[in-house]
């Protein structure tokens, strides 16, 4: 695995989104103050990968990833392993409880074509295809890094206080790092793949067995027998064939045999079928009957056409009866507008005089409403009047002159207010009648002097009739009528008349179409059987000519039978004679076992031969090829049991329980030779590993005339150096060691312990750590606040921290 951009956004002490581009970067140091955010970087590498981080005490903790102050965060990892290229995104969120956890993750493979300097946009949308999400991004990375977390973090990141982990895991935990790392689990799948292989190759030949069984009877003395059969048929079908030419004739006899008698029988057949049509006898005498009623009709036809002329000619002598009857009509409408006319005149002039006397009535009317509005006037005066000299006093002034009042006056007794009100309302009712009478009486005069006017005005655009005489047009319109139905019943009995000369006419031409169809249907009966020799026809009489055809059949038909007699008896003699050849040669074939049909005839009798001698050369061909093919198979066989049992070998010596022991126990001797020789450079010589009895990984002290001692007796110093050396051992030898699948660890992260060496050691170090990077293709990162060491380190990220997180900067030397 070898990082190439790395985003954090909310994490940890990042809270502010930070990208560390670590393309085409070998080796570099993560360097600033201690609580600056070191560590963090590699945290996020490891929290990106599988997550969660070594710093965080428990494997499935994640609340430490979250900035405290933040609600949601993100890492994003784009790396490469195995010559592909992935990307990782994992993105946390704070619950609204405060629960810290992953909202989403997903692992994606990544276009590798895409330069490694491209924003990290740009790398992260170029994707091929999802490889996992959720919960399963972390089993796709293993699948990807080929080390589980537990291995990634004691062999690709050494985090502050593990480093020496590796150094002092007991033997069985180094085992299971090195079987991940040397995918020694190759080996294992490996033998099952034997196992599969042996139990293949043992079926296989089972089966090949199995074939052999089929074709045990395919043997030399099968090849001769069928050899000898061969020859016999080949024979044999020889002889049946001479025979069979002979039987072909004869069956060309018996089929010009039974030709004859089907011809014999054919025109027994056309001679049976010739019948008279029921009709024919009758058709003659039909025919004359129905031409006499048709020369009948034609003479009423006659007749009827003259009674009809002679009916137009009365009927043209009279008026025409539609003007005598307009002209009647308009008579009458004349006298009866006039008398119309006599009475409106008459109502009209008793209107207007009634009109008078309503006016002089009006007039009466009005001039006693005049004195019946003048006497109440009067009477309410008088009225007024008492009233005034009631008040009047002797002395006073008068309230009409205003003179003092000597003496009172006298009045009448007054008349009563109410009657003079009665005779005026009397008088009104009165006049108002009398205008409504003489308002109708005038309308009705208007009325019937428009009525007057309007007859008097039709009256004179009424044409005058031409005749004054009622009774005369009367009559004429009576004969013009009578005339009409004459003519018309005359129309009436020609139409029926022609009509029954065309039934007849049409019965006529029925009849002779029967006459001549029944003709060509006797011309086409002779010429069925014209080739018999029948007779000429008379053309005279149709029933006479059937007649002389049908006494000609019988006698021919009599000469056919007895002619068809003849032709039985002899295509029964021949057919008995050709069944007994042809019996003899199937009883023959069948002695050979060769299989006929029944009733096979001549042909089907040879193809019975040939193709049993074709069987018999096919059988005697497949005998040998299962001859060659069971020699072959036999071959096959032996060498199916070979190859079974190299893979039962070969899965024997893998499924040993002591190979996996001493696989790792050699690859171990390896990285303890190879972390000797590192350690030696480091302590100056004092100190190098070797494996112990058990295993266990323990120092030679050569200060101490070379006394070996445990590993835990190291200072912090000194197991710092053990422990550098052995991982950097691990990292350079790992992939030289392994199966051809194995991890190759491209990248490795140093978190601890410079700062305990001398300046002579660090430099030690930072050699060997420059060493390890020359010339190979791996990144070696280190975490350090020791400036003698990063600043012999070509890349620095440099990390400060203020109170808005923490702040990283690239430094190049």
């Amino acid at each position: 695995m070898r990082p190439l951009r790395l985003h954090l956004s909310n994490f940890g002490s990042f809270r502010e989104p930070t990208t560390v581009d670590f393309s085409g970067i070998d080796y570099f140091a993560l360097v600033g103050p201690t609580g600056a955010g070191k560590s963090t970087v590699i945290d996020a590498i490891c929290f990106a990968l599988y997550g969660t981080a070594p710093r965080w005490g428990r494997e499935k903790s994640v609340a430490p990833a979250l900035a405290p102050s933040a609600s949601a965060g993100e890492v994003a990892l784009v790396f490469e392993a195995g010559g592909r290229r992935y990307g990782v995104v994992r993105v946390l969120q704070r619950s609204a409880r405060g629960v810290v956890g992953t909202r989403e993750a997903r692992v994606e493979e990544l276009d590798g074509t895409v330069p490694e300097t491209a924003p990290l946009a740009d790398l992260l949308a170029a994707s091929v295809r999802l490889l996992g999400h959720g919960d399963g991004v972390t089993g796709e990375v293993e699948r990807i890094t080929g080390l589980p977390y537990k291995f990634f973090t004691q062999c690709v990141v050494l985090p502050q206080n593990r480093f020496a982990e590796f150094l002092h895991a007991p033997p069985r935990d180094r085992q299971d790092l090195l079987v991940q790392l040397l995918d020694a689990g190759v080996y294992e799948r490996v033998g099952k793949r034997a196992g599969q292989e042996e139990k293949a190759a043992r079926d296989r030949a089972e089966f090949i067995r199995d074939e052999l069984r089929k074709i045990q009877g395919s043997d030399e003395a099968a090849e001769r027998a069928a050899s000898e059969r061969l020859s016999t048929l080949r024979d044999l079908s020889h002889q049946v064939g001479l025979e069979v030419a002979a039987l072909r004739d004869q069956d060309d006899e018996l089929r010009r045999v039974r030709e004859e008698r089907a011809a014999g029988e054919e025109r027994l057949t056309a001679l049976t079928a010739l019948a008279m049509p029921a009709d024919v006898p009758t058709l003659a005498d039909a025919l004359r009957t129905a031409r006499a009623a048709a020369a009948e009709c034609a003479r009423r036809i006659a007749e009827l056409e003259a009674a009809e002329r002679d009916a137009e000619d009365e009927l043209s002598e009279l008026p025409d009866r539609i003007g005598l009857v307009r002209t009647l009509e308009l008579l009458h409408d004349h006298e009866r507008t006039s008398a119309e006319l006599a009475a409106a005149e008459a109502k009209a002039a008793a209107a207007v005089h009634e009109a008078a006397l309503l006016a002089t009535g009006l007039a009466s009317a009005a001039a006693a409403l005049t004195a019946a509005e003048a006497e109440r006037e009067r009477v309410r005066d008088t009225h007024t009047a008492a009233e005034l000299a009631r008040r009047l006093r002797v002395g006073e002034p008068c309230p009409a002159c205003l003179r003092a009042v000597n003496e009172l006056p006298h009045h009448p007794p007054l008349t009563d207010m109410e009657t003079a009100d009665r005779a005026l309302r009397a008088a009104r009712e009165g006049r108002e009648n009398a205008e409504r009478a003489h308002r109708a009486a005038e309308l009705e005069s208007v009325k019937l002097g428009q009525r007057v006017t309007a007859l008097s005005e039709r009256l004179t655009t009424l044409p005058a009739p031409a005749t004054a005489d009622g009774a005369e047009l009367g009559r004429l319109i009576d004969a013009a009528t009578a005339a009409e139905t004459a003519a018309k019943s005359a129309r009436a009995a020609t139409r029926e008349a022609r009509a029954a000369h065309a039934r007849a006419e049409r019965r006529v031409e029925e009849l002779s179409a029967r006459a001549e169809r029944g003709w060509r249907d006797l011309s086409a009966a002779r010429d069925s059987v014209v080739a018999l020799d029948a007779p000429p026809l008379d053309r005279d009489d149709l029933a006479r000519a059937w007649t002389t055809l049908l006494t000609w059949r019988e006698e021919a038909a009599a000469r056919g039978r007895r002619t068809l007699s003849t032709l039985i008896q002899r295509l029964v003699a021949a057919e008995q004679a050709l069944a007994a050849e042809r019996g003899s040669i199937a009883e023959r074939l069948r002695a050979h076992h060769v299989a006929v049909p029944s009733k096979a005839d001549a042909s089907a009798l040879h193809e019975a031969a040939v193709t049993a001698v074709a069987l018999a050369s096919g059988e005697l061909e497949r005998i040998r090829r299962d001859r060659e093919h069971a020699a072959a198979l036999a071959a096959q066989a032996a060498e199916l049991d070979e190859q079974a049992r190299v893979a039962h070998e070969l899965a024997l010596m893998l499924r040993a329980n002591n190979f996996e022991r001493w696989l790792c126990s050699e690859a171990l001797d390896v990285l303890v030779t190879s972390a000797s020789v590192t350690l030696r450079d480091l302590s100056d010589g004092q100190f190098e590993l070797a494996l112990s009895d058990k295993n266990d990984i323990e120092v030679i002290d050569h200060r101490e005339a070379g006394l070996a001692r445990s590993v835990r007796t190291l200072s912090g110093g000194e197991t710092f150096q053990a422990a550098l050396a052995l991982a950097l051992a691990l990292s350079d030898q790992v992939a030289g060691m392994a199966a051809a699948a194995a991890r190759s660890l491209d990248s490795i992260f140093l978190d601890e312990g410079f700062g305990t060496l001398d300046p002579a050691t660090l430099d030690t170090v930072a050699v060997t750590l420059e060493r390890l990077t020359t010339g190979r293709d791996r990144m070696v990162g280190v975490v350090t606040h020791v400036p003698a060491l990063a600043e012999r380190v070509p890349v620095r990220f440099e990390i400060t921290k203020d109170e808005s997180g923490s702040k990283l900067s690239t430094v190049i030397t």
